[in-house]
């Protein structure tokens, strides 16, 4: 359940924080007071894009915060699928500020990208955004719903269909590129020779080239390292009077005359024979060191140009030398497969046949589960249209078969209705009018929230082209819906806001010479006042003002039953 929203510094919105309850929260508000600001913030607080200019002082910060509440084991599990955890006491935090022009996410102090935003908020609220119904003329998108409506029993079918569909595609586009005449399979043929002989041809080992850089680099700074090393043997050794090892020898004759005569000095003289031992060795490694530097011009000629070898293979068949031996195999198979190319065709056409076998199996398994869910589906939302006073509204879905398989399947399929007794069933994308359309589409999401398990839905304007008794019906529907399920809705009809279990409103005011808008929760005496001034308009008559309570307390005779 949606707990909270806290919105400050986006568009007319200066600081607005809205505490939500369960059951049915109306927002009603004049036109441009800002009704569609609130849903546009839930929208980026859902991980939705940023308007440009969205921020209502580009210096400030755009902050939306939505606070849920979770206590659904099923919904715990596929939140921390997603890697999210909610907190000890069952809550989620999802924000997102605006600085910059960038935007940064968190759920639970965890960044997140928009993307886990995106699939985070999925699973918790479902947003009826204003004119969504319209996708119902769209008949692509109908599959889509029903594919969504039985999601369960179509997974494994729909996973199946995917993987055989890949399968084939893959197959027949290898068939496809692989098909050749007798001279372009030898052209080929012998250009694959080329390319695996100039590899072959240089004899490589894996990581020599790491080595060969080491040594490169080691021989172009060989007189550096030389001239540095030769110091340091010179400073250490025995060859000039001052050096570190002719001073250690006279120290040490000093120590020797006198040894006898302190048993401490003689372990003073024991700890400098060690130094002395070990400056020898250090001495006798950079001596060796300085010998393995002693190259002539032809060793170093061999590393520059096997280095220049590699180099240039690497430059056309790979980054890295493991890049190139991989292509090397590569073009390897390809030589088998050239040169016993009709037996690989056969083989590979019978795969095809195979695989297309497979896919037109598991696309006849998918489509008729479809068959059957979408007779469930219709019947649901044939029953939630007659609660929105469509009497003996006929609802089905109509599938046809595509030519060939696609990334679906083989279904084309699409919603027929009948609104009125005696008319056959035509494409719902062909005969809704406004106001049917917002009442199918409230049908179809009741039924869709039932299978989603998702507890807050929120419809911005749903009731978009109804009036009079099918206003009162979609009121009647809200209300069913939110016994189990939090609604949030924005409404301008009476008959909605008098269903309220909490009902908000929205309005412009003017604040330090500035206009905001403000979102502020009703008691029932506001309610009525405000429910009134949708029955009349700008001028509240004593007459609204008590069909108001009327209607207020009819709806709470009609919840209660």
């Amino acid at each position: 359940m949606l707990l909270n929203v806290h919105i400050k510094n986006i568009a007319l919105i200066e600081d607005a924080n809205i505490n939500f309850t369960d059951g049915l929260n109306i927002l009603t508000g004049e036109t441009g007071a800002g009704k569609s600001i609130i849903m546009g913030a839930l929208k980026i607080g859902m991980g939705g894009k940023l308007p440009k200019d969205m921020l209502r002082d580009p210096e400030k910060e755009g902050f939306c915060q939505l606070l849920f509440f979770i206590d659904d084991e099923s919904l715990v599990k596929q939140l921390q699928e997603l890697g999210v955890t909610p907190s000890e006491d069952g809550e989620i935090i999802i924000t997102r500020r605006i600085v910059n022009g960038r935007t940064m996410n968190t759920i639970n102090d965890q960044t997140v990208t928009a993307a886990k935003l995106k699939d985070v908020s999925a699973l918790l609220v479902d947003m009826h955004a204003q004119h969504e119904q319209q996708i119902l003329l769209k008949k692509a998108e109908h599959l889509n719903i029903m594919d969504k409506f039985a999601k369960r029993p179509l997974a494994s079918l729909k996973q199946k269909y995917e993987d055989c569909y890949k399968t084939f595609e893959d197959l027949r586009k290898e068939l496809e590129e692989g098909q050749m005449d007798e001279g372009e399979r030898k052209r080929k043929l012998e250009y694959i020779r080329f390319e695996a002989g100039e590899i072959e041809g240089a004899r490589l080992v894996p990581g020599e080239d790491e080595e060969l850089e080491k040594q490169y680099r080691k021989m172009v700074n060989a007189k550096d390292i030389v001239e540095a090393v030769s110091e340091v043997y010179s400073i250490t050794g025995y060859n000039r009077n001052a050096s570190a090892g002719n001073e250690i020898g006279r120290a040490l004759a000093s120590l020797k005359a006198i040894k006898g005569l302190d048993e401490e000095i003689e372990s003073i003289f024991s700890e400098l024979t060690n130094i002395d031992s070990l400056l020898n060795d250090f001495n006798v490694s950079v001596s060796d060191y300085m010998q393995s530097m002693e190259f002539d011009e032809s060793e170093f000629h061999e590393v520059e140009d096997r280095l220049n070898t590699i180099n240039n293979l690497k430059g056309k068949y790979g980054r890295t030398l493991d890049d190139v031996l991989a292509y090397l195999e590569q073009l390897k198979q390809n030589e088998a497969k050239l040169v016993q190319y009709e037996e690989y065709a056969e083989e590979l056409q019978q795969k095809v046949k195979t695989a297309k076998k497979e896919l037109d199996q598991a696309a006849e398994v998918l489509s008729a589960e479809r068959k059957i869910q979408a007779k469930e589906l219709c019947k649901r939302v044939s029953e939630a249209l007659e609660d929105l006073s469509f009497n003996q509204i006929r609802f089905d879905m109509h599938f046809d078969r595509l030519t060939h398989p696609g990334t679906s399947g083989i279904d084309d399929c699409y919603f027929v209705v009948s609104t009125n007794v005696g008319e056959k069933e035509r494409p719902l994308y062909e005969v809704a009018s406004g106001g049917e359309l917002s009442r199918i589409m409230l049908a179809i999401k009741s039924c869709m929230a039932s299978e989603d398990n998702i507890d807050t839905l929120i419809f911005d304007e749903i009731d978009v082209g109804i009036s009079g008794r099918a206003a009162s019906s979609v009121a009647a529907k809200l209300a069913v819906i939110s016994k189990a399920h939090q609604v949030i809705s924005i409404t301008h009809l009476p008959q909605i806001a008098a269903m309220a279990d909490s009902h908000y409103r929205i309005e412009k005011v003017v604040k330090d010479g500035k206009t905001i808008t403000q979102i502020s929760k009703l008691d029932r005496e506001e309610s009525v006042l405000e429910i009134a001034r949708l029955l009349g308009g700008a001028e509240i008559t004593n007459a609204a003002v008590e069909n108001a309570r009327d209607m207020k307390e009819l709806a709470d005779k009609a919840k209660i039953h």
